[in-house]
Protein backbone atom coordinates (compact mmCIF):
# COMPACT_ATOMS: atom_id res chain seq x y z
CA UNK A 1 0.00 0.00 0.00
CA UNK A 2 1.42 3.40 -0.98
CA UNK A 3 2.19 6.15 1.50
CA UNK A 4 -0.49 8.36 -0.03
CA UNK A 5 -3.18 5.68 0.24
CA UNK A 6 -2.31 4.98 3.90
CA UNK A 7 -2.56 8.68 4.73
CA UNK A 8 -5.81 9.12 2.80
CA UNK A 9 -7.30 6.26 4.78
CA UNK A 10 -6.04 7.75 8.05
CA UNK A 11 -7.65 11.04 7.16
CA UNK A 12 -10.83 9.12 6.45
CA UNK A 13 -11.80 11.22 3.47
CA UNK A 14 -11.23 14.52 5.18
CA UNK A 15 -9.37 15.74 2.13
CA UNK A 16 -12.68 15.33 0.38
CA UNK A 17 -14.59 18.01 2.12
CA UNK A 18 -16.87 20.99 2.07
CA UNK A 19 -17.77 23.93 -0.08
CA UNK A 20 -19.73 22.18 -2.86
CA UNK A 21 -23.36 23.18 -3.07
CA UNK A 22 -26.57 22.10 -4.71
CA UNK A 23 -30.13 23.24 -4.13
CA UNK A 24 -32.68 20.60 -5.01
CA UNK A 25 -31.44 20.80 -8.58
CA UNK A 26 -31.74 18.35 -11.44
CA UNK A 27 -28.76 19.39 -13.58
CA UNK A 28 -25.00 19.50 -13.06
CA UNK A 29 -24.82 23.07 -14.32
CA UNK A 30 -27.20 24.18 -11.57
CA UNK A 31 -25.07 22.34 -9.01
CA UNK A 32 -21.94 23.98 -10.40
CA UNK A 33 -23.52 27.43 -10.19
CA UNK A 34 -24.28 26.93 -6.52
CA UNK A 35 -20.84 25.43 -5.94
CA UNK A 36 -19.16 28.54 -7.31
CA UNK A 37 -21.31 30.80 -5.13
CA UNK A 38 -20.32 28.89 -1.97
CA UNK A 39 -16.67 28.65 -3.04
CA UNK A 40 -16.41 32.42 -3.26
CA UNK A 41 -17.03 32.82 0.47
CA UNK A 42 -15.88 29.58 2.09
CA UNK A 43 -13.26 30.11 4.84
CA UNK A 44 -13.72 27.15 7.19
CA UNK A 45 -16.03 25.05 9.34
CA UNK A 46 -16.40 22.80 12.36
CA UNK A 47 -18.53 19.65 12.47
CA UNK A 48 -19.20 16.34 14.15
CA UNK A 49 -17.99 13.33 12.16
CA UNK A 50 -19.19 9.73 11.82
CA UNK A 51 -16.93 7.52 9.71
CA UNK A 52 -17.71 4.02 8.46
CA UNK A 53 -14.78 1.97 7.13
CA UNK A 54 -16.11 -1.05 5.21
CA UNK A 55 -13.93 -4.13 4.61
CA UNK A 56 -15.53 -6.09 1.77
CA UNK A 57 -13.70 -9.40 2.13
CA UNK A 58 -15.22 -9.99 5.59
CA UNK A 59 -18.26 -7.74 5.07
CA UNK A 60 -17.45 -5.80 8.24
CA UNK A 61 -17.83 -2.14 9.19
CA UNK A 62 -15.70 -0.18 11.64
CA UNK A 63 -17.53 2.90 12.95
CA UNK A 64 -15.70 5.90 14.41
CA UNK A 65 -17.01 9.25 15.66
CA UNK A 66 -15.31 12.53 16.39
CA UNK A 67 -14.99 16.17 15.38
CA UNK A 68 -13.30 18.16 12.66
CA UNK A 69 -12.13 21.75 12.24
CA UNK A 70 -11.15 23.09 8.80
CA UNK A 71 -9.71 26.42 7.72
CA UNK A 72 -8.98 27.67 4.21
CA UNK A 73 -6.95 30.87 4.67
CA UNK A 74 -6.08 31.04 0.95
CA UNK A 75 -7.58 29.51 -2.22
CA UNK A 76 -4.94 26.76 -2.42
CA UNK A 77 -4.19 26.35 1.28
CA UNK A 78 -6.03 24.06 3.71
CA UNK A 79 -5.51 23.39 7.41
CA UNK A 80 -7.40 20.71 9.30
CA UNK A 81 -7.53 18.96 12.66
CA UNK A 82 -9.66 15.85 13.23
CA UNK A 83 -10.27 14.17 16.59
CA UNK A 84 -11.45 10.54 16.66
CA UNK A 85 -12.95 9.19 19.88
CA UNK A 86 -12.04 5.87 21.57
CA UNK A 87 -11.76 2.96 21.02
CA UNK A 88 -9.72 3.98 17.94
CA UNK A 89 -8.66 7.34 19.37
CA UNK A 90 -6.40 9.54 17.27
CA UNK A 91 -5.76 13.20 16.51
CA UNK A 92 -4.81 14.20 12.98
CA UNK A 93 -3.34 17.50 11.78
CA UNK A 94 -3.10 18.33 8.08
CA UNK A 95 -1.37 21.45 6.73
CA UNK A 96 -0.15 21.87 3.18
CA UNK A 97 1.56 18.55 2.44
CA UNK A 98 2.39 17.71 6.06
CA UNK A 99 0.39 15.29 8.22
CA UNK A 100 0.81 14.44 11.90
CA UNK A 101 -1.24 11.69 13.58
CA UNK A 102 -1.14 11.25 17.36
CA UNK A 103 -2.22 7.94 18.90
CA UNK A 104 -2.91 8.47 22.64
CA UNK A 105 -2.94 4.75 23.46
CA UNK A 106 0.71 4.47 22.34
CA UNK A 107 1.70 8.09 23.12
CA UNK A 108 3.13 8.13 19.60
CA UNK A 109 3.10 10.67 16.78
CA UNK A 110 3.53 9.66 13.15
CA UNK A 111 4.72 12.45 10.86
CA UNK A 112 4.35 12.35 7.08
CA UNK A 113 5.48 14.68 4.31
CA UNK A 114 3.41 14.22 1.16
CA UNK A 115 5.49 16.60 -0.92
CA UNK A 116 6.29 13.88 -3.45
CA UNK A 117 2.55 13.35 -3.84
CA UNK A 118 1.68 17.05 -4.13
CA UNK A 119 -0.11 16.60 -7.46
CA UNK A 120 -2.39 13.96 -5.95
CA UNK A 121 -2.89 15.96 -2.76
CA UNK A 122 -3.91 18.99 -4.81
CA UNK A 123 -6.31 16.85 -6.84
CA UNK A 124 -7.99 15.49 -3.72
CA UNK A 125 -8.32 18.99 -2.31
CA UNK A 126 -10.17 19.96 -5.49
CA UNK A 127 -13.05 17.83 -4.23
CA UNK A 128 -13.97 20.49 -1.72
CA UNK A 129 -12.87 23.27 0.60
CA UNK A 130 -14.07 26.08 -1.64
CA UNK A 131 -13.05 24.79 -5.05
CA UNK A 132 -14.77 26.25 -8.10
CA UNK A 133 -16.42 24.09 -10.75
CA UNK A 134 -13.87 24.89 -13.46
CA UNK A 135 -10.99 23.41 -11.45
CA UNK A 136 -13.12 20.46 -10.33
CA UNK A 137 -14.13 19.58 -13.89
CA UNK A 138 -10.51 19.76 -15.02
CA UNK A 139 -9.60 16.88 -12.67
CA UNK A 140 -12.77 14.76 -12.53
CA UNK A 141 -15.49 13.35 -14.74
CA UNK A 142 -18.67 14.28 -12.86
CA UNK A 143 -22.19 12.88 -13.14
CA UNK A 144 -25.39 13.61 -11.27
CA UNK A 145 -26.43 10.88 -8.84
CA UNK A 146 -29.82 12.26 -7.90
CA UNK A 147 -31.75 13.25 -4.75
CA UNK A 148 -31.30 11.49 -1.41
CA UNK A 149 -31.89 12.06 2.31
CA UNK A 150 -28.91 11.89 4.67
CA UNK A 151 -28.95 12.56 8.42
CA UNK A 152 -32.46 13.99 8.06
CA UNK A 153 -31.44 16.43 5.33
CA UNK A 154 -32.50 16.51 1.70
CA UNK A 155 -29.42 16.25 -0.47
CA UNK A 156 -28.21 15.94 -4.06
CA UNK A 157 -25.62 13.24 -4.76
CA UNK A 158 -22.87 13.71 -7.33
CA UNK A 159 -20.44 11.05 -8.57
CA UNK A 160 -16.80 11.81 -9.44
CA UNK A 161 -14.16 9.74 -11.26
CA UNK A 162 -10.58 11.02 -11.30
CA UNK A 163 -9.01 11.70 -14.69
CA UNK A 164 -5.56 11.07 -13.17
CA UNK A 165 -4.74 7.37 -13.67
CA UNK A 166 -2.79 7.01 -10.39
CA UNK A 167 -5.60 8.53 -8.35
CA UNK A 168 -8.21 6.44 -10.20
CA UNK A 169 -6.24 3.24 -9.51
CA UNK A 170 -6.29 3.91 -5.77
CA UNK A 171 -9.82 5.36 -5.58
CA UNK A 172 -12.00 4.31 -8.55
CA UNK A 173 -14.94 6.53 -7.59
CA UNK A 174 -16.14 9.21 -5.16
CA UNK A 175 -19.64 10.23 -4.14
CA UNK A 176 -20.65 13.46 -2.40
CA UNK A 177 -24.06 14.25 -0.88
CA UNK A 178 -24.74 18.00 -0.84
CA UNK A 179 -27.32 19.60 1.44
CA UNK A 180 -30.10 21.23 -0.61
CA UNK A 181 -30.62 23.75 2.21
CA UNK A 182 -27.13 24.77 3.32
CA UNK A 183 -25.12 23.95 0.21
CA UNK A 184 -22.51 22.07 2.27
CA UNK A 185 -21.34 18.46 2.14
CA UNK A 186 -23.43 16.20 4.40
CA UNK A 187 -21.84 12.91 3.42
CA UNK A 188 -18.97 11.63 1.30
CA UNK A 189 -17.93 8.18 0.19
CA UNK A 190 -14.80 7.04 -1.52
CA UNK A 191 -14.27 3.62 -2.99
CA UNK A 192 -11.16 1.44 -3.05
CA UNK A 193 -10.38 -1.50 -5.33
CA UNK A 194 -11.88 -4.74 -4.08
CA UNK A 195 -15.08 -3.24 -2.72
CA UNK A 196 -13.73 -1.50 0.38
CA UNK A 197 -14.93 2.04 1.04
CA UNK A 198 -14.95 4.83 3.60
CA UNK A 199 -18.13 6.85 4.15
CA UNK A 200 -18.06 9.98 6.29
CA UNK A 201 -21.16 11.84 7.49
CA UNK A 202 -21.01 15.41 8.83
CA UNK A 203 -23.56 16.79 11.30
CA UNK A 204 -23.81 19.91 13.43
CA UNK A 205 -21.90 21.77 10.72
CA UNK A 206 -21.00 25.37 11.55
CA UNK A 207 -19.26 27.81 9.24
CA UNK A 208 -16.25 29.24 11.07
CA UNK A 209 -14.26 31.78 9.03
CA UNK A 210 -12.04 32.94 11.91
CA UNK A 211 -10.80 29.76 13.58
CA UNK A 212 -7.71 30.49 15.71
CA UNK A 213 -4.46 28.67 14.96
CA UNK A 214 -4.63 26.96 18.36
CA UNK A 215 -7.70 25.01 17.20
CA UNK A 216 -5.83 23.77 14.13
CA UNK A 217 -2.68 22.60 15.92
CA UNK A 218 -2.10 19.29 17.67
CA UNK A 219 -1.27 19.53 21.37
CA UNK A 220 1.10 16.62 21.91
CA UNK A 221 2.14 15.57 25.43
CA UNK A 222 5.81 15.79 26.39
CA UNK A 223 7.63 12.53 25.99
CA UNK A 224 5.57 11.33 23.03
CA UNK A 225 7.47 9.12 20.63
CA UNK A 226 7.98 10.59 17.13
CA UNK A 227 7.95 8.27 14.12
CA UNK A 228 8.51 8.92 10.42
CA UNK A 229 6.99 5.88 8.65
CA UNK A 230 8.49 4.83 5.37
CA UNK A 231 6.68 3.76 2.21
Amino acid sequence: MSKFLRIALALGGVLIGSGIAAGGTDSLQAVFAKMDAVAAHFKGLTADVRKISHTAVINEDTVDTGTIAVKRPKPHEVRMVMHINPPHASDTEFSGTKVRIYYPSMNTVQEWNLGKHKELVDQFLLLGFGTNSRNLESAYTITLGGPDTVAGQKTTRIVLVAKNAEARAQFPKFELWISDESGLVVQQKFYQPGGDYIMTTYTNVKLAPNLPDSVLTLHIPKGAKIEHPQK
